[in-house]
């Protein structure tokens, strides 16, 4: 807090002058306690006449304090006030009511045991405020205001701590008395704002505040909306709440925001409910479960069928975003793109469209609805949400953002990264077809009857799918790989398994069937070995085409297994010198493999986004006579 002097007597004016009960409180006990008594709303008086400097004086010599500045010059214009917290403290007193606190409850050791060997400044303070505190009210409900001297800024002043007894909880810290007294005028402003009768030149001022911030959103001036709305919020002011929660929302995608009312609106009810959804489908709302969702949602005037249709929509992955308009078609088309990996051109399409973005109401100031898309939701993240925030939209002008640079690196070389967000022990293994439309992959290389699902989180398909223990008719020597599906940029279709088993010697690749389609390509990486060296890592790749394998070859450690003419640039001995490290190794593969043959993978679809899935034939033949297996299968979660 700054030195500069505060109008008190302008302060309290206001507060006196706006003074109306709220709706819950009894107006004829107000008007008791008022002068008048003549049914006047504003009889009640909040204050009493200023101390005089010689009480004042009296008071600090009594205490043996000078007392902090801004309560000081308050109590020069009010000797006491009525702050009428809803919960709390409700009278402070004057300069012959306030006195030393002196800890009666013996809070210091509770706080003080608690401090631990390397305890905060803030702490500290705090564990010593029971015993140095000034008291100031003389009315509450088990609450008290207290004064810090021990806790002083560079202007003198006096934190003041507010403890409300019977909540449990931590003292609220306010760093001054004035800092305090201007949390009690919003709490004041925001307990009334429900009140149609409660319009003042504060309640305007706010409410143009809020205008104001509107369009500066809508014109990509987010970052100068933000205060304002904050500001009118702690006012309580209508249409606050919702702008600031679609602020923080697209600042922070993938945390949870109550959009409010919203959903109720026939005009916003196709952006938001799906929104509201979002954390049930997860399976992460813990207040009842969905009856409690649907529940709340009904109470907010949505239908309950058309709540529960949106929530099955939501958990089973077929909500699609749908908005009218240019805005909407670029949508669908971006969800195209998408929907097989090219997440990057599908922002891209989203960015060139945003700014013909058309909102369906005054309270809709972004597409929040296109976080709720399964497909399309993911690609937002905290930097590109922001972009959306800084994009003038909905016919305001403005100056275009910097745009977020893409996320996808080229090639392969980002599998041997920790960024992929695999485990050190996880293998991949992945099947192209140049040139076919990857909703073919599953009649070339899937298992009887294999479909695309919808979209889903590559991560999570294969630990969700039923293991070969589990499934009627397959043998457990069987690897039947749940894959995501998509194309990449130089247009082939791949099959990509994030979590493979083990490169045993009954391994069958599947190039030759992918290859019926077209030149098809096998890749299969395992890092799975034993710290003796006894199973070293694996790496496997097949080139096939016409059904034919034109290919191949295994490396395991040192050993090398080849067939076919490999050509030059793909030689394992060129490829895999025994001097190099084994992520040198990889590397350089990957590194070849793109540059050779233009192979690629999308990072962020296969690590954060959504993609098709199926399962396939098996990767591993049946055992011939005299050979064995193990058949291993170990429960729990993925960490």
């Amino acid at each position: 807090m700054s030195g500069e002097s505060f109008d008190w007597h302008g302060f309290l004016g206001r507060w006196q002058e706006e003074w109306i009960p709220r709706e819950d409180e009894d107006e004829d006990e107000e008007e008791e306690e008022g002068e008048e008594g003549d049914g006047d709303r504003t009889a009640v008086r909040l204050g009493r006449p200023g101390a005089r400097e010689p009480a004042i004086a009296a008071a600090e010599e009594r205490l043996g304090r000078r007392l902090p500045p801004s309560y000081r010059e308050f109590l020069a214009v009010s000797d006491g006030w009525h702050v009428e917290q809803t919960a709390g403290v409700y009278q402070l007193g004057g300069v012959a009511d306030i006195g030393w606190f002196e800890d009666p409850y013996d809070m210091t050791p509770l706080y003080e045991e608690n401090l631990g060997a390397n305890p905060r400044r803030e702490d500290v303070l705090l564990a010593g405020m029971w015993k140095r505190a000034l008291r100031l009210e003389t009315d509450s409900d088990m609450s008290h205001a207290l004064l810090d001297p021990g806790d002083r800024d560079q202007d003198g002043e006096w934190a003041l701590y507010v403890y409300k007894g019977w909540s449990g909880e931590f003292p609220d810290r306010y760093p001054s008395f004035r800092a305090y007294m201007e949390a009690m005028y919003r709490g004041f402003h925001a307990d009334r704002a429900g009140r149609a009768d409660f319009v003042n030149a504060t309640t305007r001022a706010q409410d143009a505040r809020v205008a104001r911030a509107r369009l500066l959103a809508l014109r990509g001036r987010h970052e100068e909306a933000l205060p304002l709305i904050e500001e009118a919020l702690s006012f309580g002011r209508p249409h606050s709440a919702v702008l600031l929660n679609q602020l923080r929302h697209l600042s922070a995608p993938h945390s949870s925001r109550d959009h409010g009312f919203l959903a109720a609106d026939p005009r916003y009810l196709p952006e938001i409910l799906p929104v509201a959804a979002m954390t049930p489908a997860r399976g992460e709302w813990r207040l009842g479960g969905d009856d409690h969702w649907l529940g709340m949602m009904t109470a907010r005037g949505v239908p309950r069928d058309t709540a529960e249709a949106v929530l099955g929509t939501m958990r089973d992955g077929t909500h699609r975003y749908a908005p009218p308009g240019p805005w909407g078609e670029a949508v669908s088309e971006a969800r195209e793109q998408a929907r097989w990996g090219a997440t990057d051109a599908a922002w891209r399409t989203l960015r060139d469209a945003l700014p013909g973005w058309e909102t369906p109401g005054p309270s809709l100031i972004a597409p929040i609805g296109l976080l709720a898309d399964p497909v399309l939701g993911p690609l937002v993240t905290p930097e590109r949400g922001r972009e959306i925030l800084a994009t003038p939209r909905a016919g305001e002008a403005g100056p275009a953002p910097e745009p977020v640079p893409d996320l996808d690196p080229p090639g392969l070389a980002w599998l041997t990264e920790p960024a992929a967000n695999r485990r050190p022990s996880d293998g991949y293994r992945c099947v192209w077809v140049e040139g076919i439309d990857p909703a073919r992959l599953p009649a070339l290389i899937g298992e009887e009857g294999a479909e695309l699902s919808a979209p889903a989180d590559p991560r999570e398909a294969f630990w969700r799918a039923p293991k070969p223990h589990e499934r009627e008719g397959v043998e457990l020597w069987e690897d039947r790989a749940v894959v995501a599906v998509g194309r990449t940029a130089e247009a082939w279709a791949f099959a990509f398994d994030g979590d493979s088993h083990h490169l045993g010697t009954l391994f069958s690749s599947p190039a030759r069937a992918a290859s019926s389609a077209g030149r098809a390509v096998v890749v299969w990486r395992d890092p799975r070995h034993s710290s003796s060296g006894a199973h070293p890592a694996a790496f496997h790749l097949a080139v096939a085409e016409q059904g034919e394998e034109l290919y191949a070859f295994t490396v395991r450690g040192t050993e090398i297994e080849r067939s076919g003419a490999i050509p030059e640039a793909l030689d394992p001995a060129r490829l895999f010198p025994p001097e190099d490290t084994e992520p040198d190794r990889e590397r350089r593969l990957l590194q070849t493999l793109h540059t050779e043959l233009g192979l690629s993978l999308p990072r962020f679809a296969l690590t954060q986004g959504r993609l098709p899935t199926f399962t396939t034939r098996s990767w591993t033949r049946a055992p011939r006579e005299g050979e064995g297996f193990v058949y291993v299968s170990i429960g729990g979660h993925r960490p």
